[in-house]
């Protein structure tokens, strides 16, 4: 599907535009093949690349069930903004700066419900999962008075590296891609490039400083300069690629303010760019691996089995039959015996020494069936979503939970290791979030230093509800675990809690309220003790003997402070 000129010119004719850094074909390849695994098009991206026989290529959505699967487990049923600190927000002597985390944290849950977080999360994971890689970008919204968060495939992503080897990120990033033609609307095959480029503040002067609001104190002479223009595509010569695209021939965008989008000074110091991968990349490396670009050879042989174990099902269904000494009905126009099918109903006449023989396939039918399941379980094991992930692993065969825990470990790593790859990234992405709303003077938004926030995942995998809750009340109860942990556990175990210090709070109000009510009952009850105490009624006795008749009679007995 590819050769080491221009890979997949073949296959994918828009790769062939001479915009495109050549350093930059293999990666948009791999993507596009991805793509056609997952869309149940590899087998005509096959043929595409001069394979006819991979026309009758059987795919049923093996590779998309796949990247599914783990991006299920990896999102988890829930995903949270969580800061710092918030937790211990109600506690009776609040941590220093526990408040402002607990109302940093509110604003930033507030922020992520109003840009649709969640829906977000679940487009960038799901490229990243099936190609390695996606893109987040975000933009501070003036009308809005919040930064706007989007998603965009990681094909439209250039980043820009220098030579030096120990840059963690881009000093200059482009967004691009080709808009077709429209003859309607009388416009052009056009490129669109969108670049943030970090630089100094003055080119002629660099004595040129800013202070920035999340760093008091410290000057800085660097910003973040926006540039979105396009290109006619019929003036573009060769080697005239995406970074070394001509100035004089960009026709630049403009706001809806009126102002021209030609190196505009974002009065920031980072690229509100965040790249996301699925893997943690080797040494020297910036790109991640998809979940299934280990097993592909097996997604090919589970799909030339199923196209074999169709070819035998229709022979199974409708067996070759063959057939001796018939008589075959003749076709009055032409002469020619007519050709009998296979169908209900159908009488042939068989001759004294006739014979019908029917090929019978089912046995071949039943082996490429036991070969699907064999390629399903490598498949599993070599993803390391496992069969019990997957679903196709039989209760029956599990003896015992822990044994059915043993079976997960293998996907039990797999998603702490996806899950270690973006925690720093949505940290990243969350601190600028603070950077964006400072740096446009939203209300509520004052200068500092930004609170660390993560991204908190529900668990991947179901849990033992009423384990935890019995081992939450057995420590909470002995006093080796604080309340705060404790509700964060069951929040971990999947107890309907929408947020941890809340509940804490509640729990208090409420035992603190049950504890007065308990202290104004003993208090009443002592009362109408003394009462009856002062009015001599309802002593307590004794039973003594009687001098006269022996019998026992009722004496009162003082209620000293000791009896009572």
């Amino acid at each position: 599907m590819a050769d080491a000129g221009r890979p997949a010119s073949g296959s994918f004719p828009e790769l062939a535009a001479s915009w495109l850094p050549p350093h930059e074909m293999r990666r948009l390849a791999s993507y596009k093949v991805l793509a056609s695994y997952d869309n149940n098009q590899a087998g005509q991206l096959a043929a595409a690349s001069g394979d006819e026989a991979a026309l009758e290529r059987r795919e049923l959505g093996d590779a998309a069930n796949l990247v599914d699967t783990a991006l299920g487990y990896l999102l988890g049923s829930d995903q949270r903004i969580a800061v710092t600190g918030a937790e211990h927000a109600d506690d009776e002597v609040p941590e220093p700066g526990a408040a402002e985390a607990a109302g940093l944290q509110e604003r930033l849950r507030t922020w992520g419900e109003k840009e649709l977080l969640t829906l977000r999360i679940q487009q960038a994971e799901r490229a990243a999962v099936l190609l390695g890689d996606s893109v987040y970008v975000l933009a501070w919204n003036p009308e809005k008075q919040r930064p706007t968060l989007r998603v965009y495939d990681p094909g439209l992503y250039f980043p820009q590296w220098d030579d030096d080897q120990d840059q963690d990120f881009p000093s200059r990033v482009h967004l691009a891609w080709e808009l077709p033609e429209d003859k309607d609307a009388g416009l052009k095959a056009r490129v669109r490039r969108v670049t943030y480029e970090l630089g100094p503040i003055s080119e002629n002067d660099e004595s040129v400083v800013r202070e920035y609001p999340w760093e008091p104190g410290r000057l800085s002479n660097i910003t973040c300069y926006l540039t979105d223009a396009e290109w006619l595509l019929e003036d573009l010569k060769r080697g005239e690629s995406l970074d070394r695209l001509p100035m004089h021939k960009a026709a630049f965008r403009v706001r809806p303010d009126g102002t021209e989008l030609e190196r505009v000074d974002l009065l920031i110091d980072f690229v509100p760019v965040i790249h996301i991968t699925n893997t943690i990349p080797d040494g020297g490396e910036h790109w991640g691996r998809s979940v299934v670009a280990r097993v592909l050879q097996g997604l090919d042989e589970l799909a030339a089995t199923d196209s074999d174990s169709s070819a035998a099902s229709a022979t199974t269904g409708t067996p070759i039959i063959g057939l001796a000494g018939a008589r075959l009905p003749v076709d009055r126009a032409t002469g020619r015996p007519e050709k009998l099918k296979v169908e209900a109903g159908a009488v042939w006449q068989l001759g004294e020494s006739g014979r019908m023989d029917a090929l019978d396939t089912s046995s071949q039918l039943a082996e490429l069936r036991a070969r699907v399941e064999h390629l399903l379980d490598r498949i599993a094991s070599n993803s390391r979503i496992t069969a019990a992930g997957l679903g196709t692993l039989d209760a029956s065969e599990v003896p015992s939970g822990y044994a059915f825990k043993l079976a997960l470990a293998p996907l039990d790593a797999l998603v702490g290791a996806m899950r270690l790859a973006r925690e720093h990234k949505y940290r990243l992405l969350l601190k600028f979030v603070q950077r964006l709303y400072q740096a446009g003077r939203a209300q509520g938004w004052t200068a500092g230093e930004s609170f660390p926030a993560r991204l908190a995942w529900a668990p991947h995998t179901p849990t033992d509800r009423a384990a935890v809750l019995d081992e939450v009340v057995k420590a909470y109860g002995a006093g080796v675990l604080s309340l705060e942990t404790a509700v964060q556990m069951l929040l971990d175990a999947g107890y309907p809690i929408d947020d941890a210090s809340q509940e804490v709070a509640r729990i208090r109000a409420r035992t603190e309220q049950e504890a007065a009510a308990r202290l104004a009952e003993a208090a009443a009850r002592r009362g109408e003790l003394d009462s009856q105490e002062h009015e001599g009624k309802g002593a307590p006795t004794a039973e003594v003997g009687d001098a006269a008749d022996g019998e026992k009679a009722p004496v009162p007995v003082p209620l000293s402070s000791g009896s009572r």
